[in-house]
């Protein structure tokens, strides 16, 4: 009860205080992600966790001499890197969701067509039947028509909620298509074949990246942060044992940079490998390497420790 009164009273000071836009912004890629929160009340809890974990961070670094602040920026980093991967998660699952949606969809459409409704019975008719993202915001679609909000206006606000390229791609097609009067229903039902042989060499192409992507991932996350913790392993005993050289001074610092670099440039090479992209590298890169650093920090700090019992 406490913490709950607690969570609602930071929220209404980041209501009052924070920028109403910025707050907006964050509530639709919330909605984009299928995140059903209010964006204030997220980011209280957020808030909340981040002070836990400090204070928790801060009293294992007086128990175990640790540097503080390395602790307690991993105690702030984490919970947020934890929060915006699982929004891109999210994300990425319901894009998933609606894209693979999306041939069937066009499909019912063209049939819809073929036997004589027009465009907006035929959208009407599929919003009743329908289930998962794509047909929750064409519900949306046909409140806003019969309010009177213009067709192309609606349909283009609901192809940037659902952030997919395909979707806005085809309704672009159906939208000229049906200014130049031609045959909608034939256009609609090419577009769907189209779109369902791309589904298929997107899935051959992504089981034929897999293991490259996964190996990656485990040399990033556990190979590498492992392997170079044990160096700072190896280097505090040395030191302790009285035989310190200047590489063993240098050495644990120069395997926190070297896992940075290499957890930076693995993210990049992820993305690369998946979209072709290399510029959507940093959704990869930095939650990758505050895991690894994290991973990094425990081995280096308690490996003595773990491997003793």
């Amino acid at each position: 009860m406490f913490i709950e009164n607690l969570i609602q009273g930071i929220s209404h000071e980041i209501e009052i205080r924070l920028n109403e836009d910025i707050l907006i912004n964050i509530q639709e890629y919330l909605l984009r992600a299928g995140i059903f929160t209010v964006a204030s009340n997220l980011l209280a809890t957020l808030i909340f966790v981040i002070v836990l974990f400090s204070l928790i961070s801060i009293l294992i670094s007086f128990l175990f001499s640790l540097d503080l602040l390395i602790s307690l920026s991993l105690a702030i980093l984490g919970p947020i890197v934890f929060l915006i991967v699982f929004i891109l998660i999210k994300s990425e699952k319901r894009l998933s969701q609606v894209e693979k949606s999306i041939p069937d969809f066009l499909r019912q459409l063209s049939s819809m067509l073929h036997v004589g409704m027009s465009l907006e019975n035929a959208l009407d008719d599929l919003s009743k039947h329908g289930k998962g993202p794509l047909y929750d915001e064409l519900r949306r679609v046909i409140i806003e028509l019969r309010v009177g909000k213009q067709f192309e206006k609606s349909i283009s606000d609901m192809c940037i909620r659902l952030n997919s390229k395909d979707l806005d791609r085809s309704f672009k097609i159906i939208l000229n298509a049906r200014k130049s009067g031609g045959g909608l229903a034939d256009v609609i039902e090419d577009i769907s074949n189209d779109l369902r042989e791309s589904i298929i060499l997107k899935r051959e192409r992504k089981s034929a990246v897999t293991m490259s992507i996964m190996f990656l991932i485990l040399a990033s996350l556990f190979a590498a942060p492992f392997a170079l913790g044990m160096v700072g392993i190896y280097s505090s005993f040395m030191i302790e044992l009285g035989k310190s050289t200047s590489l063993c001074e240098v050495a644990p610092l120069a395997a926190e940079i070297y896992l940075i670099i290499h957890s930076i440039c693995s993210g990049f090479l992820i993305a690369l490998i998946m979209y072709g992209d290399w510029k959507k590298g940093f959704k990869f890169s930095i939650p990758i390497t505050v895991v690894a650093f994290m991973i990094f920090y425990v081995v280096s700090n308690f490996g003595l420790v773990l491997f003793s019992f």
